[in-house]
């Protein structure tokens, strides 16, 4: 986009901008998401940075009404598979939190000179202040949504130390960590604020543009292994929890579906969220399970640049029309659904109940976790099942946030017995690929970039039909008996 393109955006208030880029006010110090409701600054006063990270590193603070930080992320890092969009998954991910800039750069294969210029060139930033941008969120979030100490939040939000933690907030939001909690308190959050880790840490999971909430649930309802994951409620108002493996502990989440499917966002911020709440051993984790929730339900995706593709072809037009926002759901643990692809459901739930880890707190049906690749690979060791867990425990096969496609597309039919079909389900849920498709499948170029949306299209109008059917078969036997 260019200039005008931008100010335009914010002139209208567009919200289908927010987080792909934001603007600045060179007068007052401050910047913004483009659906801010503030007054419209003059143009002249105006910069646009690609990145929040971009706009803090220039001395600009985030605006206290629209909450920039709390944007969805770039749709741009779901498409992209080079350099750039892989560190970026990786930032998400925590990894430059856990192993500095030197192991985001070996996990990427390039110096770390060569990754900070890339970086900085594109986004105005670095992996260091992109990280730190990420960490002020995470403090932000706990300040706001715990009663926990404030030595124990910076910690916990990935600062080396308390000095760092208060330097960074008080020029990330121009005020201290006490005055952001007093002032949440003042909004009306302190029911909220007085929440502990042990009641769980509740969030609001924002996406731009409208939202197919049933669509992804009936998918999770549907693949749900018992143990790890359950869908509860009636249609329209169900739940979906499971239990996570991550970096530092354990956790479990719950994510409500949103009644009708996206928010009721005002005109000029079309969006809206989806409530969760966190259940974490360590709260260090908390950047990286509200990652991975992202991914699994795809909540940074661009649906008017989807829905315009698609919506061009005629086959395409009327599903689109009739589920505008559909989301091609993801997953929280790429390890984990490149075995469920490969086995399916049933066996899922035996490997699970065989070889998965019984947490130390069960949470209802929530009993274990998913049994992680090594153990799979020694207890599992024949055959397509066993190959796979070997590969991803050996790391001769790379699922993580910042894994090559390609390569692991070649990785995963080097395996003996692997089929492509289900090398495009992994490379689509579990490495983010928009564009997947299965080879043998009919799929035009013109879906391009977007063809595992449209194969999701597809399915949802299938099961619906198939659900049509089934209720009216039921309505017929009824008449029948009476």
């Amino acid at each position: 986009m260019d200039e005008e393109t931008r100010y335009e955006a914010v002139r209208s208030r567009d919200g289908r901008f927010d987080g792909e880029f934001f603007f600045a006010v060179q007068t007052t110090g401050i910047y913004c998401r483009p659906s801010c409701p503030a007054v419209t600054p003059r143009r002249e006063n105006v910069r646009y940075y690609p990145t929040a990270a971009a706009a803090q590193g220039s001395g600009f603070r985030a605006c206290r009404r629209c909450r920039p930080d709390a944007v969805p992320g770039s749709a741009d890092w779901n498409v992209r598979a080079d350099v750039v969009g892989r560190a970026m998954r990786m930032i998400g991910d925590g990894v430059v939190d856990r192993e500095g800039v030197a192991g985001l750069a070996v996990r990427l294969g390039y110096s770390a000179r060569q990754v900070q210029r890339q970086l900085t060139a594109e986004l105005g930033a670095g992996p260091v202040k992109l990280a730190r941008a990420q960490r002020a969120h995470t403090a932000r979030v706990l300040l706001q949504t715990t009663g926990l100490p404030i030595t124990e939040i910076a910690f916990a939000a990935g600062f080396a130390s308390v000095r760092q933690f208060n330097d960074t907030v008080r020029a990330v939001y121009a005020s201290t960590p006490s005055e952001l909690r007093a002032a949440s308190a003042r909004r009306g959050s302190a029911g909220r604020r007085a929440a502990t880790p042990s009641a769980g840490i509740p969030l609001r999971l924002a996406h731009r543009g409208p939202y197919q909430s049933t669509a992804l649930f009936d998918v999770l309802a549907r693949e749900a292994v018992p143990g790890v994951e359950e869908v509860t409620g009636t249609r329209g108002r169900r739940t979906y929890r499971r239990t996570l493996r991550l970096p530092y502990g354990t956790g479990i989440v719950a994510v409500a579906e949103r009644p009708g499917g996206p928010a009721r966002p005002a005109p000029a911020h079309p969006g809206g969220w989806l409530d969760a709440l966190l259940h974490l051993t360590d709260l260090r984790d908390l950047t990286t399970a509200v990652q991975r929730l992202r991914l699994l339900f795809d909540l940074d995706a661009d649906p008017y640049a989807v829905d315009e593709r698609l919506a061009a072809d005629p086959r395409l037009a009327p599903l689109v029309a009739a589920r505008p926002g559909l989301r091609s759901p993801g997953t929280a643990d790429p390890d984990e659904l490149a075995v469920r692809a490969l086995v399916g459901r049933a066996e899922a739930e035996r490997l699970v109940q065989r070889y998965g880890k019984t947490l130390d707190a069960p949470c209802g049906t929530l009993t274990h976790l998913f049994p992680e690749a090594g153990v799979l690979a020694q207890a599992e060791p024949d055959g397509t099942l066993g190959a796979l867990a070997a590969a991803l425990a050996d790391g001769t096969l790379r699922l993580d946030a910042g894994a090559d496609r390609d390569d692991a597309q070649h990785a995963l039919l080097a395996l003996p017995g692997m089929d492509p079909r289900t090398v495009a389900v992994i490379r689509n849920r579990a490495l983010g690929d928009p564009d997947a498709a299965p080879p043998d499948d009919d799929v035009p170029d013109t879906w391009r970039p977007w063809r595992a949306y449209a194969l999701h299209h597809l399915d949802a109008a299938l099961a619906a039909d198939d659900a049509d059917g089934a209720h009216d078969g039921a309505t017929d036997s009824e008449r029948e008996t009476h």
